[in-house]
């Protein structure tokens, strides 16, 4: 099997480095009790269903089911180490935010980072 199919082989966060854009939290299963939980996003994404169309292709062919648990935004600041999470997505409704500042931390972790349950 190839490494790429190890649940640990995928990223846990991929944000753009500067701006503010639409993020999705993203359940990515392997069978039943198999599951990581991933942020991803993009000043790219028009809408969040555009981060999701473009991550669970590449997910199914790694042999994983994606489930979106909702969408917010990000503000990323990485000349001041800050990234401020808050809103919610139309379509999928608002991630649990302080689950996504944990994922952040993570992976930024030396950055100063909140959340708010702001629309702007």
């Amino acid at each position: 099997m190839a490494a790429g199919g190890q649940l640990s082989s995928v990223p846990e966060v991929e944000l753009d480095p500067d701006g503010t854009f639409k993020y999705i939290l993203v359940r990515v299963q392997r069978g039943a009790d198999e599951h990581r939980d991933i942020v991803r996003g993009t000043a790219a994404a028009e809408f969040h269903n555009h981060i999701f169309e473009k991550l669970n292709p590449e997910m199914e062919k790694l042999g994983f089911v994606c489930k979106c648990l909702g969408g917010g935004k990000i503000e990323h600041n990485s000349k001041d180490k800050k990234i401020r999470v808050f809103g919610l997505s139309t379509g999928y409704g608002k991630a649990d935010h302080s689950v996504t500042v944990e994922i952040l931390k993570r992976t930024y972790k030396d950055y100063e980072i909140s959340w708010s349950d702001d629309k702007k």
